[in-house]
C-alpha cells in the first residue's frame, strides 16, 4: 500500500513523459546529421513496385522547424499545465476547477430567469406551467436516475406521486431533503426480537398492519414482538417522519412486499442515501424542483366521473 501513498508513481509519469519528448528530439537531430550517400542521378538506390524510386532530397526545412516547434510547444504546455506527475502547472488548471467556472457562469446568465419565482410560494410556483417546465428539466437531469422519468420510484427508491413520504411531503420538509439529502438507516434487530420463529411472526403482524393478506395466529403472536419496532415506527406501526421511519399501515412497500422481505429488512436491516443536491443546483433551482416535485402528489387532475 506504501506504493499508493508515495510519490512514486507521480515521478514516474513525470519521467516517462519528459523522456519521451527528449527521445522526440534526439531523433530529430540523429536523422538531421544521418548523411546518405546519393547515386550520380540523386538517388538512394532504393527502388519499390519496379520503379518507385527514392530520391535523396533533403527534408523541408520548415518541416523540421515546425517539429521543433511541436517539441517547444509540448513542454511550454507541461510547465503550464498539470501534465508531469503531481506536478500542478504555473496556472494552477483543474478539470474541477474549469467545471466550477463554467457552473457559476451558466447560473449567472440563468438567474434573471429563476428570479420571478423567488417571492412566490411553492404551491403557487407548481401551478405555472413555465416553472413546471423548468422543473421537469431539472427533474429529469438530476432525480429521474433513481425515481424514474415518471417519478414513480422503483424498490428501494421512493414513488413521488402518491402522496407516501417518509420524511415529510410539505413543501419545506421535500426542499431540505433535496437541500441537504436524507440518510436512512433500518437497524438489524432480529437479534432483539428474539427467535427465528419470532421474527416470522412479527413480519406476519406487520403484513396485518395495512390488512395484507396474512397469517392472524402468527400476527396476534407476534404484536407483543413488535414493540421493539414500534421505538421508530410507533405503536400503532404509522411511522416517524421525523426518523424517516415509514408508515407500516399504508400497504406501501419501499422495500419489497411479504414476509419473505419483511424478515430480510428485520434481520439484515437497511441503509438508503438520498444525496445532497445544494453542491449542484442553486436555492432558486431547488426552490423550483421542489415546487415540481410537490406539485407530482398535489395537483393531480381531478377524476373525470
Amino acid at each position: 500500500m506504501s506504493d499508493f501513498t508515495s510519490n512514486f508513481w507521480s515521478i514516474y509519469v513525470a519521467g516517462i513523459t519528459l523522456a519521451g519528448i527528449l527521445g522526440c528530439l534526439l531523433l530529430l537531430i540523429f536523422t538531421a546529421r544521418k548523411k546518405v550517400e546519393a547515386t550520380s542521378d540523386n538517388t538512394t538506390g532504393h527502388v519499390w513496385d519496379g520503379d518507385l524510386t527514392e530520391m535523396n532530397n533533403p527534408m523541408p526545412r520548415w518541416w523540421m522547424w515546425l517539429f521543433v516547434l511541436t517539441i517547444v510547444f509540448g513542454l511550454s504546455y507541461l510547465a503550464i499545465f498539470p501534465g508531469l506527475g503531481s506536478y500542478s502547472g504555473q496556472l494552477k488548471w483543474t478539470q474541477l476547477g474549469e467545471y466550477q467556472s463554467e457552473v457559476v457562469k451558466a447560473n449567472e446568465q440563468l438567474q434573471p430567469l429563476y428570479a420571478r419565482f423567488e417571492s412566490m410560494p411553492v404551491e403557487d410556483i407548481a401551478k405555472d406551467p413555465a416553472a413546471m417546465a423548468i422543473g421537469d428539466r431539472l427533474f429529469m437531469n438530476n432525480c429521474a436516475q433513481c425515481h424514474g422519468s415518471d417519478a414513480h420510484g422503483s424498490k428501494g427508491f421512493p414513488n413521488l406521486t402518491d402522496g407516501d413520504w417518509l420524511h415529510g411531503g410539505a413543501p419545506d420538509q421535500i426542499y431540505k431533503t433535496i437541500h441537504d439529502g436524507r440518510i436512512g438507516v433500518m437497524a438489524p434487530v432480529a437479534a432483539a426480537v428474539g427467535s427465528a420463529e419470532d421474527v416470522r411472526n412479527v413480519a406476519q403482524y406487520v403484513l396485518s398492519l395495512s390488512n395484507s393478506p396474512h397469517d392472524s395466529v402468527k400476527a396476534a403472536l407476534g404484536k407483543e414482538k413488535f414493540a421493539v419496532c414500534a421505538a421508530c415506527h410507533g405503536m400503532d406501526g404509522k411511522g416517524n417522519q421525523a426518523l424517516g421511519a415509514p408508515n407500516l399501515t399504508d400497504d406501501t412497500w419501499l422495500h419489497g412486499y411479504g414476509e419473505e422481505a419483511i424478515i430480510a429488512m428485520v434481520t439484515k436491516g437497511k441503509m438508503n442515501e438520498m444525496p445532497a443536491q445544494s453542491a449542484k443546483l442553486t436555492n432558486d433551482q431547488i426552490k423550483v424542483l421542489t415546487a415540481y416535485v410537490w406539485g407530482l402528489s398535489n395537483n393531480k387532475p381531478a377524476d373525470s366521473r
